[in-house]
């Protein structure tokens, strides 16, 4: 693995960025219609993408000294290749910054990560109503998954499915 060059513009987060990748979480949840679904913590960001046992990475997008977007990401790994790849957890650019290049900055240097480290897969979801964002990905070379659907178990479901005996 060697050093990957970033676009323009992006870079890899450090522990001082946690406030603010959350702030633009928040903002994301906000955007996806969910705007009470975050309990997620400063302390919590700092542990699981900073910590000795991170499990997620990210990048950011500054302007002028100010982050002004996010991309979380971790490894995956597909049984069927043998081979890892890269999940995007959230991509996020604050509206009065969009169009300018940083969605596409961003996933240019997870392709780049990807390709870097010998991955094979950069996967991500989109919301059905998101119409911009799938145009977006479209455009890319990104294509849906159509046959596959997302599931979830959490809260009291997960509790459930983990008493089960």
């Amino acid at each position: 693995m060697g050093i990957v060059e970033l676009p323009a513009g992006i870079r890899v987060a450090t522990v001082d960025d946690a406030a603010d990748i959350l702030r633009l979480v928040r903002e994301l949840a906000i955007y996806e219609r969910e705007p009470d679904a975050v309990t997620n913590t400063q302390d919590l960001v700092e542990r699981w993408l900073f910590g000795d046992d991170a499990v997620a990475s990210a990048l950011v997008a500054e302007l002028d000294g100010r982050v002004v977007g996010v991309a979380v990401w971790y490894r995956s790994y597909s049984t069927w290749t043998g081979v890892p790849g890269l999940y995007l957890e959230d991509l996020f650019v604050e509206p009065e910054h969009r169009g300018h290049g940083f969605g596409k900055a961003f996933l240019v240097a997870l392709a780049r990560i990807a390709l870097d480290r010998g991955y094979q897969r950069f996967e991500w979801v989109v919301l059905d109503w998101n119409t911009p964002a799938i145009e977006f990905y479209d455009a890319l070379g990104g294509r849906p998954m159509e046959q596959w659907k997302t599931y979830r178990v959490e809260g009291d479901r997960l509790a459930a499915l983990g008493a089960v005996r």
